[in-house]
C-alpha cells in the first residue's frame, strides 16, 4: 500500500450542481509523484458516510447503511481513484493536480458516498484530502496508441479527464519542438455547454495547430430556444461518433433489434422519441472528420460511462477499427 499524504483543495470551479474543477496541492514541502498523461490517483476523504455488504437470500448483493447502536449511519473513510486532467507538465510547473469530477447519483438519487463528501468540500475552508503517494495505470497515449497514425478519442461526461491530460500535454511538448505526425480527434460529450470542460483550452489547442488536432464538443441537451454556441455539436458523443461513420442512432438500432425479435418496444420508442439527433459543430464536415477514421491505422479510445463505451466498442468492431478503453 502507498503512503498516505495529506493534501489541500486550493480551487474549485463549478461547472453545474453536479460537476466541477478541483486542484488539490501536495502535503507541505512536498511535490507529487512523476506521471503520464492518462494516469490515476487514489484520493481519499475522512467523513464518508459508510455502508455495509449485506448477501440476500437469492445470493444477490446489495450494500446498506451501516448503522451504529443509535440507528445513526457511521461515517469515516472512504477511497476512490480518479484520472489526473492537469498535464503533466502543469504539475512539475505549478505543483497541483487537477480533477473533473461528477457528483455520483444512484438510481434512487443518493450520491456517492465519495463525492457526496468531496462537493461538500470548500477551498476556504474543509478543503483536506488524503491522497496516496502512488500514481498508477497504462492508460496512455504510449501503452494504448503506438504505432497508429490516428488516435480517435472519445470522452463521455467526466471522462474526458485523461484525454484533457493528454492533449495539453501534447500542446506543451509541440510549443517545446517536440512535433507529432499523429492525428487526434478529441469526440466530447456532456449534457449542456457548461459542463464541456476545458473546452476554452482545448479550442484554443486546436486553433493553435501546434500538431494535427480536430476536437469536437457536443452537447445531449441542447436549449430549447436552438441558441446554443455555434462551435458545439449536439447529441451524446456515441452518436456523433456513429453519425460521422455512416451509422444509424443506438436508438434507431435498438429498435429495429427488438422488431426484428418480436420482442416488446415499447421502451426502444420511448428512447427514440427522446433522441437528439447528431449535429457536428458549424466549423466542422462530416467528410473531413470520416476521413481521419480509416480502418487499420486508427484506433479508437474511450472513457466514461460503460452503457456508452461498449457502444463505442461496437461502432469500432462495426468498422474494422481498432478500439480500446480505460479499464481499472
Amino acid at each position: 500500500m502507498a503512503d498516505k499524504k495529506i493534501g489541500t483543495v486550493v480551487y474549485r470551479r463549478n461547472l453545474s450542481p453536479v460537476l466541477a474543477i478541483f486542484r488539490l496541492v501536495p502535503e507541505e514541502e512536498m511535490a507529487f509523484p512523476l506521471y503520464r498523461a492518462g494516469q490515476y490517483i487514489a484520493l481519499r476523504r475522512e467523513n464518508c458516510r459508510l455502508t455495509k455488504r449485506v448477501v440476500r437470500s437469492d445470493g444477490s448483493i446489495v450494500y446498506v447503511p451501516d448503522l451504529d447502536e443509535k440507528g445513526k449511519q457511521k461515517r469515516g473513510p472512504v477511497s476512490h481513484s480518479y484520472s489526473i486532467a492537469s498535464a503533466p507538465f502543469e504539475t512539475q510547473l505549478q505543483r497541483y493536480l487537477e480533477f473533473y469530477v461528477i457528483l455520483h447519483l444512484d438510481d434512487k438519487g443518493q450520491p456517492g458516498r465519495f463525492t457526496e463528501s468531496l462537493f461538500q468540500m470548500n477551498p476556504d475552508g474543509d478543503n483536506a484530502i488524503t491522497y496516496f503517494f502512488k500514481i498508477a495505470g497504462d492508460f496512455t497515449l504510449e501503452k494504448h496508441a503506438a504505432g497508429f497514425s490516428s488516435v480517435v478519442m472519445v470522452g463521455t461526461g467526466s471522462g474526458l479527464a485523461p484525454f484533457a491530460s493528454m492533449m495539453k500535454q501534447l500542446n506543451y511538448e509541440a510549443l517545446q519542438g517536440k512535433r507529432s505526425n499523429v492525428r487526434y480527434t478529441l469526440i466530447h460529450g456532456n449534457r449542456g455547454y457548461q459542463e464541456l470542460g476545458y473546452h476554452d483550452e482545448l479550442v484554443a489547442i486546436e486553433a493553435s495547430e501546434k500538431f494535427d488536432f480536430v476536437y469536437v464538443p457536443t452537447i445531449s441537451r441542447p436549449s430549447r430556444d436552438g441558441h446554443d454556441h455555434l462551435t458545439v455539436g449536439k447529441g451524446r458523443a456515441n452518436n456523433v461518433l456513429r453519425y460521422i461513420v455512416g451509422m444509424p442512432c443506438k436508438e434507431e438500432e435498438d429498435l429495429q433489434s427488438e422488431m426484428a425479435s418480436g420482442a416488446d418496444t415499447a421502451h426502444a420508442k420511448a428512447s427514440l422519441g427522446r433522441l437528439v439527433r447528431p449535429v457536428l459543430p458549424h466549423h466542422i464536415s462530416r467528410e473531413a472528420i470520416r476521413e481521419r477514421i480509416q480502418p487499420g491505422n486508427t484506433i479508437i479510445i474511450t472513457c466514461g460511462n460503460p452503457e456508452g463505451m461498449a457502444d463505442i466498442k461496437h461502432i469500432a468492431d462495426g468498422q474494422g477499427i481498432h478500439f480500446d478503453m480505460e479499464e481499472w
